[in-house]
Parts: structure tokens; C-alpha cells; sequence
């Protein structure tokens, strides 16, 4: 049944500069505007919701808020023709768990125009094991082989590879073919980097500083970067004649030091990755295609698994993906 008068729910509300976080009761009335409320019963951490419960993460943009970019569930209420309820669905990006109550929620109250459903094949605890990173990398390698950069043209690298993006970006990518170089800085998960199908794992120090000159030895023919900053100025400078590189992410800065000579001289693409405002239908277009059956479902979902948590036990992951201590994928159980 829908929630009468409040649901349970994370909450991190802003106080004299400190977030206090944790589960609480929230006023059903103020989960925010939508014409469909979602039962959740599945979420994911985000290195984006672990921003949002810090002070200075830049993220939150309403106060109190419900973190989680990401859910999937049962729609039990809708005043859309497209959505009706038993129906099961799933919504991340736009403002969800930004300025918009999240996932870390028994129930969840989004917009129909943000709102996907569940494609066949595909449980909701499969979609949130893709959720947001997942989508992301899909988006990266749709991107990156847009701009012409396929199967045996030469070696495409992941940095950031231990991470949701990263991990999911080289399951994707090996299983279409691709040469897969996993950048990490973490020498112990070589091999598990290597099981999910790259060919080659390298320290991340080699390509995090910027580079010594405009243009280096080409070595890529296209990149997928969810760490920016030097990194990304070091990728550009070392990508061959006609790759391209997208971009998602900023954890290692949102400055970017590059010349024109890598677009002039090599004719290079820089393209961002926004999987918060794709629009609806090219995002819709995308999960049917990471769905089982599809050319871009990620092949060993559970590989990529880092751990299973209920919504009471997700405070100590926060604190865990901002201190990089985490690899992969951790989905939430709401209340499935």
C-alpha cells in the first residue's frame, strides 16, 4: 500500500556546517513532486551520494535530502498513461537525490519523464547492479564507437577501472572485442581487472601527471575516463591519430590543462559522457539495450558486485567510496 503518513528513509540534512545523517522517518507528503511513486526496492552507491552527505560535496543541492541518483522498484501509484501500478520501473540522473529525494527510500515520487521501464529479462536488482555507473559506461562505449573507434582498431583504456564506471566499461568493452588496457591504482585487483576481460592492467601513475610535451607517443584509440583532470590531459596527448576519449568524471579534478594540437594535429574527440540529462527516450533506448539479449548488457554482473548492504548499513559505504575503498558495484536493499 502507498505510504499514508511517513516512510523510512536516509536522510542528510545540513546543520552549522556538518551533515547529520541516517535513517529517519520522512513525512510521505514530502517526497517531491511526480506523477509516479515508486515502491523502491533497489539502489546503488554512487560516489556522487557519498558527496551528497558531506559538507562541502558540492552535490546536495535542498536540505534535508534522500541521496540515492539511482532505484528501481514497483510503481504503486500513477497519474500517467505510460505508467500503471504492479508496473516495474527504475529512474536515475536529471535531480534525483540532487535537489529531488532519492532512492534511499521505501518509496520514491518521480516524474514520468524521468521514469524507464524495467526492460524484459532484467530484474530490478540486476538494473541497479548496472544503475548509473552501469549506464555511463554504456553511454561511453555508444560515444566512444560513434566516433569511430571498433573492434581491432587498437587498444581503448579505462581509468578509474576498479570503480563502477571503470569495471562495467571493461566488461563492456571485452565482450565486444575490444583491446582493454584497465588503469588502477590498486595493483591487487590486477587480476579481478583482468576477469572482467582486460588484456593489460597499468598503474595509474603512468598517465595521472600531465604530460612533458603537447602531443606524446599515441598509444590509445580511444579511452573511457571517469577520472579527468591530469589524467585526462595526459590521455589527450596520447591518443592516436583519430581517437577519441569520453569523459564522465572529475575525481581528480575538474581543471583541465591541454593545447589545440592533439584536435589539429591528430584530430582527436573529446566527448562528455552526460548520463544526468540524456533525454528520456535515447535513455530508454539504451537500458533495452544493456538487458539481457541486448549488445550492451554487461557480461558478469556479479563479478563486478563489491557488496550487498541494506539501507541501514549504508552510512560506513559513504565513508568507504570517498576513501576509495571500494571496487565495483554496491547495491542497496530497500525493500526487496
Amino acid at each position: 500500500m502507498p505510504p499514508s503518513e511517513e516512510v523510512r528513509a536516509f536522510v542528510a540534512e545540513q546543520r552549522d556546517g556538518e551533515v547529520d545523517r541516517g535513517l529517519r522517518s520522512l513525512p510521505a507528503g514530502e517526497l517531491g513532486e511526480g506523477e509516479v511513486l515508486v515502491r523502491v526496492a533497489w539502489s546503488s552507491v554512487n560516489f556522487k551520494d557519498a558527496l551528497a552527505t558531506i559538507p562541502k560535496g558540492q552535490v546536495a543541492r535542498v536540505s534535508p535530502l534522500v541521496p540515492g541518483i539511482d532505484l528501481a522498484g514497483t510503481v504503486e501509484e500513477s497519474d500517467h498513461p505510460d505508467f500503471e501500478p504492479g508496473q516495474e520501473v527504475l529512474a536515475h540522473g536529471y535531480e534525483l537525490g540532487v535537489s529531488h529525494h532519492g532512492g534511499f527510500a521505501d518509496y520514491a515520487r518521480v516524474p514520468a519523464e524521468w521514469t524507464v521501464p524495467l526492460p524484459d529479462g532484467l530484474s530490478a536488482r540486476q538494473a541497479m547492479l548496472i544503475g548509473t555507473a552501469g549506464y555511463t559506461a554504456a553511454l561511453s562505449v555508444e560515444l566512444l564507437e560513434a566516433h569511430g573507434v571498433t573492434p581491432g582498431s587498437g587498444p581503448v583504456l579505462v581509468t578509474g577501472a576498479t570503480g563502477g564506471v571503470g569495471s562495467t566499461a571493461v566488461g563492456m568493452l571485452a565482450a565486444r572485442g575490444h583491446e582493454v588496457v584497465a588503469s588502477s591504482g590498486k595493483p591487487d585487483e590486477a587480476d579481478w581487472l583482468r576477469g572482467l576481460g582486460a588484456s593489460d592492467v597499468i598503474d595509474r601513475a603512468e598517465i595521472s601527471e600531465l604530460p612533458e610535451r603537447p602531443l606524446g607517443r599515441g598509444r590509445w584509440v580511444g579511452a573511457v575516463d571517469a577520472v579527468g583532470g591530469a589524467t585526462l590531459s595526459h590521455i589527450l596527448a596520447t591518443l592516436r591519430r583519430g581517437g577519441a576519449v569520453a569523459a564522465s568524471g572529475n575525481t581528480a579534478g575538474v581543471k583541465l590543462e591541454t593545447t589545440v594540437l592533439p584536435f589539429i594535429l591528430r584530430g582527436v574527440a573529446l566527448v562528455g559522457a552526460d548520463s544526468v540529462g540524456t533525454p528520456i527516450e535515447r535513455r530508454r533506448e539504451l537500458w533495452v539495450r544493456m538487458a539481457p539479449g541486448g549488445d550492451l548488457h554487461p557480461p558478469g554482473l556479479e563479478d563486478a558486485l563489491a557488496r550487498e548492504v541494506a539501507l541501514e548499513d549504508v552510512e560506513p559505504v559513504l565513508d568507504d567510496i570517498l576513501g576509495g575503498r571500494v571496487r565495483g558495484r554496491t547495491v542497496v536493499r530497500v525493500g526487496g
